[in-house]
């Protein structure tokens, strides 16, 4: 593992480079999660994605005599990261039936806030300074001109919903912190990844046994393509890509760029699938994201050198 980074470190260009990828790929996720609810109910899809993917990462941890449990207080720590898992699409996805999507994703993605203030504290190095700060509202701004159309009006149901996704929002900070704090030196992303997909899986399922409805659950060729995608392309690939990241940078400056993966959901599904046009909001949207994560993203200037002797 690389040293506790410094606090002026920056994301370098193929960092930025990767979180716009996975940014992409999240943002078609969530547009597979959409369209194959009519065949499967989401949290099981969610499940049976930490399900599969964590065969994955198993399989390839035997390949590579990579050991599974390094320790017992990894273990532990590995079952606390997979309930936070678990736990937060167990909120998300009935606080989206609650409440619109545009305002469940909205509180979702308070999440880079949590972290920026967390890493503040717990976090040595990963400071939140005043252009940080800025930064992340004005990405937050994007995203609410981007959702303002679907944010509606408020009613008792539409609260609990916002509730339960401000706290799924507040415990994917939470697991990045955690991540970050207990196991960026004791384990491989790797194996990390594998706690969480291991340990998440059966309260996922659990939970969909209890809340959804499978009466009218099937699998077409596009479901069975849909979940590939979810467990193998996301859950295995590029949550590890975001796993490595994470260990190796700063958890606020990485956590902030997701901010991009909405923006991602709507040109996919928006502009891709559907055909509708890039409108203004969406370019406005797009400005304000880019503007503010620049400000993140950017050094803080370091403290002025002693001059020289003469």
């Amino acid at each position: 593992m690389s040293a506790t980074p410094h606090p002026q470190e920056s994301l370098g260009p193929g960092a930025v480079l990767t979180m716009l990828t996975l940014a992409l790929l999240w943002g078609a996720n969530m547009a597979m999660v959409k369209l194959a609810a009519g065949e499967l109910p989401p949290i099981f899809q969610a499940g049976l994605r930490s399900a599969v993917a964590a065969a994955c990462l198993w399989g390839w941890m035997r390949y590579r005599r990579i050991p599974v449990f390094p320790g017992r207080a990894v273990a532990g720590h590995g079952l606390v990261l997979g309930l936070l898992f678990g736990l937060e699409f167990g909120l998300l996805y009935p606080g989206m039936i609650l409440t619109s999507v545009a305002r469940s994703y909205l509180l979702l993605y308070t999440a880079p806030f949590f972290v920026a203030v967390g890493a503040h504290f717990w976090l040595p190095g990963d400071r939140l300074t005043r252009l940080k700060a800025i930064g992340l509202l004005l990405a937050f701004a994007g995203l609410t001109v981007l959702f303002a159309h679907g944010l509606g009006g408020f009613s008792g149901r539409a609260l609990m919903g916002d509730l339960l996704s401000l706290l799924a929002g507040a415990l994917w900070g939470a697991t990045t912190l955690y991540l970050k704090r207990f196991l960026a030196q004791g384990a491989l992303a790797v194996q990390t990844l594998f706690y969480q997909l291991f340990f998440s899986a059966p309260p996922l399922l659990a939970a969909s046994w209890l809340l959804e409805d499978f009466s009218t659950a099937g699998l077409t060729g596009f479901g069975a393509f849909s979940l590939f995608y979810q467990s193998v392309i996301v859950a295995f690939l590029s949550y590890l890509a975001w796993f490595v990241l994470i260990l190796r940078h700063p958890a606020s400056l990485v956590q902030a760029f997701t901010f991009f993966t909405p923006l991602a959901g709507v040109l996919i599904s928006g502009v891709l699938i559907l055909g509708e046009p890039v409108s203004p909001r969406l370019m406005a949207a797009m400005a304000l994201i880019s503007l503010g994560l620049a400000l993140v993203n950017r050094p803080a200037r370091r403290a002025a050198e002693a001059s020289p002797a003469s």
